[in-house]
């Protein structure tokens, strides 16, 4: 199939430490010029937690962003010559100080299609020991035990307003 798009130039328009701003020039589909706008980001993952108890943990974050407490699954970004599975290990200590060994990936998913190329990786974790997180000093976490069926609720009816966390634990509900 061929690309609608042509690009005729790219440069980074503005780049943090965490994503960039490509932008590139471009011809329509219909021949007329135009700018696309993209953030860049590296791959992240998502990962559902599931305790041998059979409680999910689930984050309480202050997210700056949306000035808003965000019920939410262990998520983190994938460093340069990391797999997507040794992030979700990394993530899963950092945020709740959890261990497992028995883990299953979900596949991966675009989070943001319409104005980022992140490609989300969707794991669950059982038989999850918790010990003792480490924050990084601009998270504010608390860590929560809920049953399957209070999280996935939660997530049926909006109280998980994190989309990706949402989704992360609906497409893991087969596995529950």
């Amino acid at each position: 199939m061929t690309k609608p798009f042509t690009t005729l130039s790219t440069h980074i328009a503005w780049s943090c430490p965490w994503y960039d701003i490509r932008q590139d020039e471009i011809l329509r589909p219909d021949g007329s010029p135009g700018v696309y706008n993209i953030v860049q980001k590296a791959p992240s993952v998502w990962i559902v937690p599931v305790m041998t108890s059979g409680n999910i943990v689930l984050l309480r974050q202050y997210r700056y962003t949306v000035d808003d407490w965000c019920w939410e699954v262990p998520a983190g970004g994938v460093k340069e010559a990391q797999t997507p599975k040794e992030a979700a290990r990394e993530e899963l200590h950092e945020e709740v100080g959890g261990h497992s060994t028995n883990w299953t990936s979900i596949g991966p998913l675009y989070t943001a299609n319409g104005i980022c190329n992140e490609v989300g990786h969707i794991f669950l974790a059982r038989e999850v020991e918790l010990g003792q997180a480490a924050h990084e000093p601009a998270e504010i976490i608390e860590i929560h035990q809920k049953s399957i069926a209070e999280v996935l609720t939660m997530a049926r009816t909006n109280q998980i307003k994190d989309a990706s966390s949402a989704l992360a634990i609906l497409l893991c509900q087969p596995y529950l």
